[in-house]
């Protein structure tokens, strides 16, 4: 059966994923795509429904981006967001201009017409605004459906034709109404049946992986993070003793987990999987010996990954696919989902050497945010405690350590980060924080310990709230908890004299230290 479908083409707007992500909570599957994704392609996905995102351009500069005018004559439920609504009317003949008063952040909005958009949503709503050009005139056949005091096209619709544009985001939180507007369009305009689950997806998922899989061997790349492990029960549950497990323990885990991932996926563990330890941590210390810039440590590590696992792979015999726990974040921030820029590389998203020896990956949680990812693991009947295990990055350590990486710099911020971890569990935090860790930064300066003058590294704490780790706020941990944590990295670990706490949200930062 195919799967119904809303897609988002990007315009280069900053709340893409965003919307993409409002669209899901509407148990309604929604993918992102760029502006320039032919129309054919379009016509083939046979969307429910497509919303055009904000974009940082005036739409009527010769050189922004656009779309050709048949896009609105597919027959298919349109909504323009800002530039996508700006954009639409443009084409459609009405007129784009510089806006007397431009408009940001919070503003009310006055709902002026009856509208399917519009359906329980208040007459006078507050609203998210972000623009400098506004709609100076409709497009033929558009009815103006709401307005502000400075902007007298907030909202316009074409009902006949199925084409809303909205001049403010909805998207984002801040508009207060902005999930009943999402969902208005996805189900009273898009006619969507809301079939996305999280057991339709694991039932969906598993049917494919057999159909794909066959009675071929299948090797997993288990880093006992939420995702790989995810990855690893679901094509358990696919494939059976097809798949073997391999665990590269690169020596940039945290502290002792390298022994914690052997203990639940092992011969001893719960699961019965076909589990390979391997113990490479000198391979990888040699590796990234004297290097420092972020994305070579990355590539280096994705690679060497690749290699251990064709080694194992030989040794096992023929082995036919390769399973990564890539999710949709590392898909659209690789600048492979939309017009995003690349904001990192990802061993688990393209960029892979021409002669890495399988046939095929396979990555059955590419779709998902972080928060579906866990939600799938309930489903498949994992522990709560597996389930919400803290996020771990695949090059692990390797990108929470500014500068180059050696084994003294990865003892210090093991030790540092399990005390952070402990304090934080100890005051009741740590189902509340969306992520949080320490990095050790190449910093160094002039302490006093004792009546010694020390001149050693500074470790920073991160902690930040989010839900889809698309965005992130930083999280506000009471004081008495950092003074804790700091005073026992101080005073329990070698050669850190200072601790700081990054308050840098998602963007500009990103939740990663690199």
């Amino acid at each position: 059966m195919k799967r119904e479908t809303v897609i988002v083409l990007d315009f280069g707007g900053q709340y893409n994923q965003l919307v993409a992500r409002r669209v899901r909570e509407c148990k309604v599957y929604c993918e992102i795509y760029s502006y320039k994704t032919p129309i054919e392609k379009i016509k083939a996905m046979a969307p429910k429904g497509i919303i055009l995102t904000g974009g940082p351009n005036s739409c009527y500069e010769p050189d922004s981006p656009t779309y050709s005018k048949e896009l609105f004559e597919l027959g298919i439920p349109i909504l323009g967001l800002c530039y996508g609504a700006q954009l639409m009317q443009l084409i459609l003949g009405g007129e784009v201009a510089k806006a007397p008063v431009r408009e940001y952040g919070k503003t009310e909005v006055m709902v002026s017409a009856d509208s399917p958009l519009f359906q329980n949503v208040s007459p006078r709503t507050v609203c998210w605004m972000s623009h400098f050009d506004y709609i100076a005139k409709t497009a033929p056949g558009f009815e103006i459906t709401a307005h502000t005091a400075d902007c007298p096209v907030a909202a316009a619709e074409n009902r006949v034709k199925e084409l809303y544009a909205i001049q403010f985001h909805p998207e984002v939180l801040h508009t207060q109404e902005g999930t009943k507007m999402i969902s208005n369009f996805v189900y009273r305009v898009c006619r969507c049946a809301g079939d996305w689950s999280m057991d339709s997806f694991v039932e969906e998922s598993i049917r494919a992986i057999r159909g794909k899989v066959g009675d071929g061997k299948v090797l997993c790349a288990l880093s006992g993070g939420v995702d790989s492990s995810v990855a690893a029960v679901l094509l358990s549950k696919a494939v059976g003793n097809q798949l073997t497990c391999v665990f590269v323990d690169h020596g940039l885990l945290r502290k002792d987990e390298g022994d914690e991932v052997a203990q639940v996926f092992g011969p001893s563990g719960s699961y019965k999987l076909n589990f390979i330890r391997v113990n490479a941590q000198e391979r990888f210390y040699a590796k990234l010996k004297g290097v420092e810039e972020p994305e070579k440590k990355r590539k280096i590590i994705g690679e060497e990954f690749i290699r251990v696992f064709e080694e194992e792979a030989k040794k096992i015999g023929a082995v036919d696919f390769l399973v990564q726990g890539t999710i949709y974040p590392d898909v659209v921030e690789s600048g492979l989902g939309g017009e995003s820029a690349v904001i990192k590389s990802h061993h688990n998203v393209g960029g892979l050497p021409d002669y890495v020896d399988f046939k095929e990956i396979i990555e059955p949680l590419r779709d998902l945010f972080k928060d579906e990812v866990r939600k799938a693991g309930l489903e498949l009947g994992i522990p709560e405690n597996l389930v919400y295990r803290q996020p771990f990055p695949g090059p692990g350590l390797g990108i929470r350590i500014i500068g180059e990486v050696n084994a003294e710099k990865i003892k210090i911020v093991q030790d540092a980060d399990a005390i952070y971890r402990e304090e934080i569990a100890k005051a009741g935090l740590d189902r509340s924080i969306g992520q949080y860790f320490a990095a050790l930064t190449n910093m160094r300066s002039v302490g006093v310990m004792g009546d010694e003058r020390t001149y050693d590294y500074a470790v920073a704490l991160r902690a930040v709230n989010t839900v889809d780790f698309m965005t992130a706020e930083v999280a506000e941990i009471p004081w008495e908890v950092l003074q804790k944590v700091s005073s026992r990295i101080v005073n329990e670990v070698g050669h850190v004299n200072r601790v700081m706490y990054d308050i840098t949200s998602k963007p500009p930062g990103t939740i990663e230290f690199e």
